[in-house]
């Protein structure tokens, strides 16, 4: 029997060996309903084909033969949160979120001039309160809602309607390392004279007024959060674009001075660049309308009538899921296809030492009834060792992330989403078990 070569220590043969049933063990969890699976996988395969919308399952090992054939030239793109993962439920919703809009309708600027968002439609704010209202997620009673062109434009809406025109200096905006890696450009892109990106929120340390941003369930970890600052002139915006039932535990309506949501993260439709704030103060939903009154003189009608319609599909959903033989809901689906992703991820990080995830606790949801786990709309990911720019490893590897220097954070942390279509997340999850093993 000729030798092994030296190269091939027993070391590698164990590592060969470990890669192989890591392969075999992600091919289970995403092939879970097929016979034969694992009885350790049996009851969360039970979960997912009680879904009458069931995810169809994409081969793992096709998937991998591709990658280990050639494909290991794709480029693999997870820089961008665009939530193509939603594609699928659309799809099959067919044409329940389908509208018409005639050539005549939308032709005013204007859609209730008596309304303080002069340009807000009716039927999008009135469905923007049902799915709180259903999901319990946010309080809506006395407060003014404030549409946008996404929450980006919100957020300059909020910063410019906080600040006070008359101060000699600009008001600090700060937030809590890591924060949302657009803050910063947010904040000096254009280099106003109202308010300054001040960095860090755990730092900050200068006196007078200041806007703090607190992001919860936080981009890019995952965690929730609070303002940290808290100090008597300090101004809050709380940004809620992840607090849905797919991400994290609805433990309570969140009830704050000025929210931000976004239907491209609740929902999946970031191409309709539709958001809302919930407003208290009735002046500084005022000054937000003329802000985004100056900027774009106001926000498409024909997106707020598609906003709306899909809104109500998915508070339907909410509520025809408890009638006998109601399909599942929005929400109830999401929920499992994160889970699905989150246990495949896991499974292939722990297959080696290259990388780490933050760990979650669990808590009650109020909207699922039932323990929930957090399953972020992104992976905060570490390069452990010696790797100190972990978004240049991954590159090396053709797979793009954002650096954790974006978010204030070291570069051994990378952003990934895990909102990317079926074929890309499952391509990302082979080629990080090859780059471990």
């Amino acid at each position: 029997m000729a030798k092994l070569p030296a190269m091939l220590s027993l070391r590698h043969l164990l590592m060969l060996s470990l890669a192989v049933n890591v392969s075999l063990i992600l091919r289970m969890v995403y092939e879970g309903e097929r016979e034969g699976t694992n009885k350790n996988m049996e009851g969360y395969n039970r979960i997912i084909q009680k879904s009458r919308l069931v995810i169809p399952s994409t081969s793992f090992a096709n998937s991998t033969r591709k990658d280990r054939s050639g494909g290991m030239d794709n480029v693999i793109n997870l820089d961008q949160g665009d939530p193509t993962m939603y594609g699928r439920f659309w799809r099959q919703m067919g044409d329940r979120t389908t509208i018409i809009i005639p050539g005549w309708q939308s032709i005013s600027y204007f859609s209730d001039p008596t309304s303080i968002c002069w340009f807000l439609e009716p039927e999008f704010a009135k469905e923007v309160v049902r799915l709180h209202n259903v999901v319990g997620n946010a309080v809506t009673e006395g407060r003014h809602i404030v549409v946008g062109t996404g929450s980006s434009q919100l957020i300059l809406a909020a910063l410019y309607a906080l600040s006070n025109h008359d101060a000699p200096q600009p008001i600090s905006v700060v937030s809590a390392i890591p924060y949302y890696s657009s803050y910063p450009s947010m904040a000096d892109y254009q280099k106003s004279g109202l308010y300054k990106w001040a960095g860090d929120a755990y730092t900050f340390d200068k006196d007078g007024p200041y806007i703090e941003m607190v992001t919860s369930p936080n981009n890019p970890d995952g965690h929730t959060r609070q303002s940290v600052v808290n100090r008597n002139q300090g101004l809050l915006v709380h940004d809620l674009a992840y607090y849905w039932p797919q991400y994290t535990p609805i433990s309570f309506a969140s009830d704050y001075d000025l929210t931000l949501f976004t239907v491209s993260k609740s929902t999946g439709h970031a191409g309709m660049r539709i958001g809302w704030a919930l407003v208290k103060d009735r002046e500084i939903a005022k000054k937000m309308t003329k802000f985004i009154e100056l900027n774009t003189i106001g926000v498409s009608k024909d997106s707020q009538l598609r906003a709306a319609k899909v809104l109500k599909t998915v508070s339907d959903s909410c509520e025809e899921e408890n009638s006998q033989g109601g399909q599942e809901s929005f929400f109830k689906y999401s929920y499992k296809m994160m889970e699905q992703r989150w246990k495949l991820l896991r499974a292939a990080v722990d297959s080696g030492d290259l990388f780490s995830l933050p760990e979650f606790s669990s808590g009650f949801c109020n909207f699922l009834n039932q323990e929930s786990k957090t399953q972020p709309a992104f992976a905060w990911l570490k390069c452990e060792g010696d790797i100190e720019d972990c978004e240049s490893f991954l590159r090396g590897h053709k797979i793009l992330t954002r650096s954790g220097k974006q978010f204030g954070a070291s570069p051994k942390y990378v952003r990934i989403s895990m909102l990317d279509t079926d074929d890309n997340f499952m391509q990302f999850i082979d080629r990080l078990s090859i780059i471990q093993n």
